[in-house]
């Protein structure tokens, strides 16, 4: 991943400050609730259509005082819901009444007393709940400062307001606490953090807009709007791992271009990608991996004047909130209740064409940099010390093992369930399918960062009853196969000693995986992904050419076993155009026949470039959107091959074996392993009724004859694939008839027969 500079925002302007005192009334006097307002430019702008919702209370009088048993994180305790009726203050004309509230759920939650808030702070010394009610005139603020001996059970603040209104509030908190750097901590009053638990987050509307790049991040809520209707037959895909064609793919990127055809109000929005499942389905992945969803700050690097400072973050691998969907991915503008209400209807239209929705995530770090160039909006400015891993042997440093400034400090019993919560919660409340957790491994640190054999929150996840259906890719679980990625490269393009390798890849990675009762299809096969090159550069390519980041080349990988077939980058010769689509091809085929589960890259199918950069990560133009134009240019060639070879898979069960590989079930054509300059492979994937499956892979610059093996008795070789042919006889689906008892594997090339009757 790569490293990320961000830069600090500073606290809300400063405004006059008016303080009201209320007090609740108790057996014993406590001190009073700190009531202000001040004005503040720094706030999102409500849109127009927005009006203020009505104050007035929907509640009955309450019992005056509750006591629950509760279990703060390990530590029981007694919960005290103050629910006394407290003075109605009013400031600018809004009516409050407070009441102690309750610790859980975190977050905010419409209980019987009003709209609660709770936030966990162990080191925090004083909370203060920061409010911003609709069209409140010069977007002015209101503060309520938390007592703590009436407003914190345990390490977790809360109150309770009964005449908020239940929706379009946007809030935050000031919080302080030590100073003492060296002890971990990271308190600044002066900043309004965003709640970790929000559900909802409102900042700027537009994505990529300048004019609001050094726009705060609120939570926000809706208590107002019915449950989203999922439907009477809706119902989960729930395809076996083994059957999985996984699409990587980011929600804004794929439609984001005006060649998509789409209206500009739903461009790069979740409603676009609904607009394109009909081409998911023509190309015949049965899954999305959705680069990550959740709120993040794409003008993170403008915040400041540094090297990358013309940059936007596309990807989105630097999480504000775990909870919430990125908002910027809604319609028109529509913000954050119309993106969650889109999200779900993007999973909903993807769950009922039969395609599975599985989430990019990040725990292992967030947005908020290092010290040297911090960006406090939340983790840092609540508890630095909980959220985050600290060298408290020098002086409370960050440690940095994600390599973008902090370490997520997962482990720890506050943070863990934080992680939970926030993963049950795109289950329960979004539908998805799975996970793919990012640089999983901070995920088996400790709380010093410490590698664990047992990681509480990995066996937590494991255990969990409502994550148990989903499919979770990173160890112990699916994973992204580096090695099959590496050696599939290598082979392909020449390099050699590759055989030997090349075989046990396809044939499931049994040196990597069977271990631990795991299958091969735990292996996530891959030749390209979002942090690399893409097929096209795979083969167009030797050197990354990553200029246009600003970070002076010094980024992305050196490591790319590509190979430019002759000349770097693009090129008018026909003849290295064809060996290109030829290596594309062969890349595809080798993909799609292995045993394991595939996951191939957006824009590959078409040949998308991004002209040799291999981390492309703040470039929101062609460079990483999907160009739909030249997609129908290819439509007739490399698409349809592509779209072909994912359903001939989807057909035939030899490709997707749920047990590794055995001499019952494939034949290697091949005496001669050790030979170290050998470049050519051929098996056979026996089928039980049949129907079996010849392929051969000659990566040397010259032809190879090769002897054709018998086909099963009543049988007939077929040939459906040789991708040394043009359109459209690349790919025959019902097989070309005739072939004799050798043929010919031109250079850089692969076969594919059937056996048919």
């Amino acid at each position: 991943m790569e490293s990320i500079l961000l830069a600090q925002l500073g606290g809300v302007g400063a405004g006059v400050k008016k303080t009201l005192h209320c007090t609740l009334s108790d057996a014993t006097p406590k001190p009073p609730l700190s009531i202000s307002s001040s004005a503040s430019t720094c706030f999102p702008e409500f849109p127009s259509s927005l009006s203020l919702m009505g104050l007035k209370s929907s509640k009955n009088a309450r019992d005056p005082v509750k006591h629950e048993a509760t279990k703060v994180y390990g530590q029981s305790s007694q919960q005290r819901v103050l629910e006394e009726e407290a003075p109605r203050l009013s400031e600018s004309g809004l009516p409050f009444k407070v009441s102690s509230g309750q610790a859980f759920p975190l977050g905010v939650s419409d209980i019987e007393s009003g709209i609660n808030f709770a936030i966990f702070s162990q080191h925090a010394t004083s909370v203060t709940l920061c409010l911003l009610l609709p069209n409140r005139a010069n977007n002015e603020m209101m503060e309520v400062t938390l007592d703590p001996q009436v407003n914190k059970t345990g390490d977790i603040w809360h109150i309770s307001i009964e005449d908020l209104p239940r929706s379009q509030v946007l809030y935050g908190y000031r919080i302080n606490g030590p100073q003492g750097w060296n002890q971990g901590h990271r308190f600044d009053s002066s900043i309004v953090l965003l709640d970790p638990y929000a559900k909802l987050v409102e900042g700027r509307r537009i994505f990529g807009d300048a004019s609001k790049k050094l726009s705060k991040f609120f939570g926000t809520y809706d208590f107002n709007s019915l449950p989203f209707d999922w439907g009477d037959n809706y119902k989960l895909p729930n395809i076996p791992e083994k059957d999985l064609v996984i699409y990587e793919m980011n929600v804004r990127a794929f439609t984001a271009d005006k060649s998509s055809g789409l209206d500009s109000d739903i461009c790069g929005s979740y409603l676009g990608v609904i607009e394109k499942i009909p081409y998911l389905l023509e190309l015949g992945v049965n899954a999305v991996e959705l680069l990550p969803v959740f709120e993040f700050d794409e003008m993170e690097f403008q915040r400041r004047p540094n090297p990358r400072d013309h940059l936007i973050n596309t990807w989105g691998y630097s999480t504000i909130n775990f909870f919430a969907p990125m908002s910027r991915y809604a319609s028109t503008g529509g913000g954050p209740l119309n993106s969650s209400w889109e999200f779900k209807e993007m999973v909903k239209a993807l769950h009922g064409a039969g395609i599975e929705v599985i989430l990019d995530v990040v725990y292992n770090h967030t947005n908020e940099g290092d010290d040297e160039h911090p960006y406090t909006t939340s983790f840092r400015g609540i508890d630095n010390k909980v959220y985050y891993m600290v060298d408290l042997n020098n002086n409370g440093k960050l440690l940095n093992f994600s390599g973008c400034g902090n370490t997520f400090n997962c482990n720890h019993p506050v943070v863990m369930e934080l992680i939970l919560d926030s993963l049950r919660h795109w289950v329960t409340e979004y539908h998805v399918d799975g996970f793919r957790f990012d640089l999983a491994s901070i995920l088996c640190r400790g709380t010093d960062g410490s590698p664990l054999r047992a990681p509480p929150l990995v066996r937590a996840i494991a255990k969990d009853p409502k994550l148990s259906r989903c499919k979770i890719i990173a160890e112990p679980w699916e994973e992204w196969n580096g090695k099959y990625r590496d050696d599939l490269r290598r082979f392909i393009k020449g390099d050699a000693g590759m055989k030997g390798i090349f075989a046990t890849r396809v044939a499931g990675s049994a040196d990597l995986y069977r271990v631990n009762k795991r299958k091969p299809y735990h292996s996530i096969n891959f030749i390209t992904a979002h942090d690399g090159f893409t097929l096209h550069d795979l083969v167009s390519y030797n050197y990354k050419h990553n200029e246009a980041n600003g970070e002076g080349g010094n980024d992305g990988s050196n490591d790319n076993y590509s190979w430019n077939c002759g000349y770097e980058g693009e090129v008018a010769d026909d003849n290295i155009k064809a060996l290109r689509s030829r290596q594309m091809k062969n890349f595809h085929l080798a993909l799609m026949i292995s045993q394991g589960t595939p996951m191939m890259l957006m824009g590959d199918e078409y040949g998308h470039t991004r002209y040799g950069n291999n981390n492309s990560y703040g470039h929101d133009t062609a460079i990483n959107n999907f160009q739909w134009k030249q997609l129908e240019m290819k439509k007739k060639g490399l698409f349809r091959f592509f779209s072909e070879v994912i359903k001939f898979r989807k057909m035939h069960q030899v490709f997707r074996h749920g047990d590794f590989l055995n001499k019952n079930n494939v034949t290697w054509h091949e005496d001669n392993w050790d030979n170290y300059e050998s470049k050519f492979l051929a098996f056979t994937l026996h089928d039980k009724n049949g129907g079996d499956i010849y392929m051969a892979f000659n990566a040397h610059d010259f032809f190879v004859k090769v002897v054709i093996p018998s086909p099963p008795q009543r049988r007939r070789w077929f040939r459906v694939v040789d991708t040394n042919m043009k359109s459209p006889d690349d790919f025959v689906m019902e097989g070309v008839a005739g072939i004799g008892s050798t043929y010919n594997v031109a250079a850089y090339s692969s076969i594919l027969l059937q056996a048919r009757q």
